[in-house]
């Protein structure tokens, strides 16, 4: 089952997160996820999270597609231009669905 990687954050490092935006699309597309939506903070209108600079939403082919990219050893490298890159970073993951009907059953 697809899911959906949701990443929030602010740019710390604009040269190490360069390094990190040059390589890692064809590094997602090899691991079996694909950039949905890119998008930068226009405002907030309701809600208590604090603000993020960076939007990106990636849809992964399972969570286990995820985990090989996140786990694989040999974007150690990469992974570290992200974190190092980057601040404030939210990455939340969501199950893919077609319709709310599964969170709006009677249990």
């Amino acid at each position: 089952m697809a899911v959906y990687a949701l990443n929030l954050f602010d740019i710390a490092d604009r040269d190490e997160y360069l390094a990190y935006s040059k390589r890692s699309p064809a590094e997602v597309a090899k691991h079996g996820g694909r950039v949905v939506a890119l998008g930068r903070f226009q405002e907030s209108v309701t809600g208590d999270i604090a603000p993020r600079t960076v939007l990106i939403l990636v849809e992964w082919e399972s969570r286990e597609a995820f985990d090989s990219y996140r786990d694989d050893p040999e974007l150690a490298d990469l992974h570290a231009h992200r974190e190092n890159g980057s601040s404030s970073y939210i990455w939340h993951l969501f199950d893919r669905l077609d319709d709310l009907r599964p969170l709006l059953k009677l249990n």
